[in-house]
């Protein structure tokens, strides 16, 4: 009669010792081997912690409406023309001071309940004899982010420009970009610059100075400048330092622990170190039963 293979499974064999033995202290040494070098190996090819990382997000920016203009005029007239929101600044300026005509408009143009554009205009009056070769403006922004951290600040956008030639009309189009010296914190609500990039209620005309008012806003670690798309860097959370970590180490961990595998059968196989077997067959091998 034919046999055939109906069925098999593989059976362990274990091997005994005492704690204090050299099959003992082997394991001991084949499992510090196994699990520390792959954690050094990781943490010395660098970038095993995540110290900062960045993403993508759309600030929720409004415009508060507060304007700060200095048009500069040709030599023949000399000097300059300013005006602003800010009453106290506007008496300051005397025969300088003129009220321009502005409109202003936010636009949220794919209905997510964040402001897309600000459509700004500003027009000037001008006499006959008066000629604009630069134009220094100030729009004020209350500034928010909130997908990795909570951050809070009053930001303002700064638009300079100069003309070799008497000017009648500036056009600016940008983006209101996140400029940052250090990373934002990951958790918890950062309010250090929610306070007015321009002190409106001073009567000190030191405190109306664009140079001034544009260097201190310069110092701080963030702040808002015309540009391109926001990118924020920020420090990760424990969590994500260890999930980022994990992945390292694992990947090399896996090809220490298939040769130690291979390393701590062969000395038990062949009793390169004194243990007693116990029953059944070496994890691996096949013990099969068949019908006679």
């Amino acid at each position: 009669m034919a046999l055939y293979e109906l069925f098999s499974h593989p059976v362990e064999r274990g091997y005994r010792a005492g704690l204090c033995s050299k099959a003992a202290l082997f394991l001991l040494l084949a499992a510090a081997l196994t699990y520390i070098p792959p954690l050094l190996v990781a943490f010395r090819s660098h970038g095993f912690w995540l110290k900062r990382s960045s993403y993508e997000e759309q600030p929720t920016v409004r415009f508060q409406h507060q304007v700060l203009l200095v048009a500069l005029l040709g030599p023949e007239r000399g000097g300059f023309l300013a005006w602003s929101t800010f009453p106290a600044f506007n008496r300051l300026q005397g025969d300088h001071l003129r009220v321009p005509l502005v409109s202003t408009r936010e636009e949220d143009r794919n209905q997510d309940g964040k402001m897309d554009m600000l459509h700004f205009k500003l027009e000037l009056p001008l006499q006959s004899t008066e000629h604009v070769l630069g134009v220094q403006l100030i729009l004020t922004f209350s500034y928010q982010l909130h997908r990795m951290s909570t951050f809070v600040m009053q930001s303002m956008a700064f638009v300079q420009a100069s003309f070799a030639v008497p000017g009648s009309q500036l056009y600016v189009h940008g983006d209101l970009r996140l400029q940052q010296k250090q990373p934002l914190s990951c958790c918890g609500l950062d309010v250090r610059y929610n306070v007015s990039v321009i002190n409106g209620t001073s009567p000190f005309a030191y405190d109306y100075d664009l140079t001034h008012i544009v260097a201190a806003y310069q110092e701080r670690n963030e702040n808002t400048i015309c540009d391109s798309l926001t990118v924020s860097t920020y420090l990760p959370g424990f969590w994500e330092m260890i999930k980022f970590a994990w992945v390292q180490y694992v990947s090399i961990l896996l090809v220490f622990l298939w040769v130690f595998e291979r390393i701590k059968r062969f000395v038990f196989q062949n009793q390169v170190v004194t243990t007693i077997p116990v029953a059944g067959m070496p994890q691996g091998e096949v013990y099969k039963e068949h019908l006679s």
